[in-house]
């Protein structure tokens, strides 16, 4: 096990931040650590990279192996080009080789703007620097603190395709928080943390079928005999449609073969992590 926390605790005050947290993160795979606002996420990652000590419990890293941080906010100085910010870092490090900035330079992309000055780029542009400053190190765990809020959709698209080529690539241990819920889905090992506590964990297939019921939207001329036929409690219903929350496929194809006469279109829904989110945590707004 690479890296392992045992009744991990924070506290501050009176409030408990971190409750009796369990990890276990193998080495080479993809963790996903989901919550609401203030649910511990960051608070935990904090603990894991050193930047915050436990209150109680321990943190166990076989040897001691390399990290790499994003952080939601950048570190780097705006008025510096990307080459300056890079180099500065590289040089503060004991053995990173001499072409470490340039081999990186290549494999994220940043050559068009190695010369611009940090804070004169994109959302997107400024977040491949960031990860870029945090593989100098050639890092065995990459620790990515909500890297893509406030990027756009193909922006996100792109850093991920980075960020799993290099896993894929090099070997990388990469520990994700983030509240984009789709970007765990391909991930090894997702924990949903809320109020300090773990509430779930397991791949994201695991917690999308143990938490995350399908929906099946039937379109009918007569809704109300449609209804008659299924012997199940409506999610919804409208005068030419009705709704179902069901556990698994099977389920939709038996209600759509046993009532086809009465159906004129239909829409199915696989649950999605969202979902599994929303039934772990609540729909109140925090």
């Amino acid at each position: 096990m690479l890296l392992e926390t045992q009744h991990l605790t924070k506290t501050f005050g009176d409030h408990v931040a971190v409750n009796d947290v369990n990890l276990q993160i193998e080495k080479g795979s993809f963790t996903a650590l989901l919550g609401p606002n203030g649910a511990g996420k960051s608070t935990t990652m904090n603990m894991l990279i050193g930047l915050s000590r436990p209150t109680a419990g321990r943190i166990i890293y076989d040897q001691q192996p390399k990290l790499g941080v994003v952080f939601q906010g950048s570190v780097l100085d705006n008025m510096l080009t990307v080459r300056e910010n890079l180099q500065i870092r590289a040089d503060q490090y004991r053995h990173v080789p001499a072409d470490r900035v340039a081999v990186l330079r290549e494999q994220l992309g940043l050559t068009s703007f190695m010369k611009q000055r940090y804070g004169t780029l994109s959302g997107g542009q400024k977040r491949r620097v960031d990860i870029a400053r945090a593989l100098l190190n050639e890092p065995d765990i990459l620790f990515l603190d909500e890297p893509t809020t406030g990027l756009d959709i193909q922006t996100r698209l792109a850093i991920w395709t980075l960020i799993q080529r290099l896993q894929r690539e090099h070997g990388l241990t990469v520990i994700l928080t983030t509240h984009y819920l789709d970007e765990a889905d391909s991930a090894d090992n997702v924990i949903v943390i809320d109020h300090g506590r773990v509430l779930a964990r397991g791949t994201a297939t695991e917690i999308k079928d143990r938490y995350a019921a399908d929906l099946l939207t039937l379109t009918s001329p007569d809704v109300p005999q449609l209804a008659a036929h299924v012997a199940r409690e409506p999610l919804r219903v409208t005068d030419q449609q009705i709704a179902f929350s069901l556990p698994t496929m099977q389920d939709a194809l038996d209600i759509l073969t046993t009532n086809r006469a009465l159906i004129s279109n239909f829409e199915f829904r696989p649950g999605t992590m969202d979902d599994a989110f929303l039934a772990l945590t609540g729909k109140g707004m925090r």
